[in-house]
């Protein structure tokens, strides 16, 4: 146990207290492909080079959530406020058994004793942060080097940027040797067109490079709408999910992004998240590519 004292940033916006029981039912098997576990700080210190200071969110409630969504399984990924400890991811993954799969941060100097203790865990990825606010270097050198020694183990590497990252790193991600799965759609601005220059870059990277996944996911950070209970929340969003669904179904992947890190405007209501699926994957045929035989193939094959 920590004898540190770790207070949220007064800015955040705590998760959502009650969210809704959506009316969609996801199918057997459903993966939410990208959420978190925060401390709690009191068993697991939030790293002291953090940019932020969160709310504790344990892994019992990310499973309560689980199952009030309806679905199966989560694959939990590394939050940058813990930095390159893993002890609270482990720990969740521990906790679920198999229903639960993870995406670790890891130094470059990470020894393969310690990647293989993550991969006994059910650490199926190493995640590398290249938000500007977030981090303080751009790790394109350790990327390029824990991706090489993790191919052997059947892993992959997720990516968080922005888009006007994507001509800088699309080079780097070309030469990589295992799976690359970009979080979020590289933020797109959803103020100008689907079918415009800027998103189409985006679109490129992944027709051009068999390798790319990206997650649909994190309406509640990309729209410019004002979001109110009862509205048509995040359809400004929508068209770029769709797009990207319809063009790449075997290469898609959904999660909630619970508990919604640095979410200061508004807090969603996960409930109404999940309502967002078959919008942007209207038939059940999508809708089982994108939340149970993508998911697998990335994180159960073994």
């Amino acid at each position: 146990m920590s004898n540190e004292t770790f207070t949220m940033d007064s800015d955040w916006l705590e998760f959502h207290p009650a969210p809704s029981k959506p009316g969609f039912v996801p199918p057997a098997g459903a993966v939410d492909a990208h959420c978190h576990v925060f401390g709690p700080g009191a068993k697991f210190p939030y790293a002291p080079e953090r940019k932020y200071t969160p709310c504790d969110a344990s892994r019992d409630q990310l499973f309560a959530l689980r199952d009030h969504l309806g679905f199966s399984r989560n694959v939990i990924v590394q939050a940058t406020c813990h930095g390159a400890d893993n002890r609270a991811l482990v720990d969740a993954l521990q906790g679920a058994g198999d229903l639960a799969r993870g995406v670790a941060t890891v130094r470059e100097s990470v020894t393969d004793d310690e990647l293989q203790h993550l991969h006994d865990n059910g650490v199926r990825g190493v995640r590398f942060n290249f938000v500007k606010r977030l981090v303080d270097t751009r790790p394109i050198g350790a990327l390029e080097s824990v991706s090489a020694r993790i191919a052997k183990l059947g892993w992959h590497v997720v990516m968080y940027f922005e888009a006007e990252d994507i001509a800088e790193l699309t080079p780097v991600i070309a030469r990589l040797n295992v799976p690359v799965v970009i979080d979020h759609m590289a933020r797109p601005d959803v103020s100008k067109p689907v079918d415009g220059p800027a998103f189409a870059e985006f679109v490129d990277l992944l027709k051009n490079h068999s390798h790319v996944w990206t997650k649909v996911s994190c309406p509640e950070r990309l729209t410019k709408a004002t979001v109110a209970p009862g509205q048509n929340n995040y359809a400004d969003v929508l068209p770029f999910s769709r797009a990207i669904v319809d063009q790449f179904p075997e290469r898609v992947l959904w999660g909630t992004d619970w508990p919604h890190p640095n979410m200061k405007s508004h807090m969603p209501d996960d409930g109404e998240l999940v309502e967002q699926i078959p919008l942007i994957a209207p038939s059940a045929s999508l809708q089982t590519r994108l939340l149970v035989d993508n998911p697998q193939q990335l994180y159960w094959s073994d």
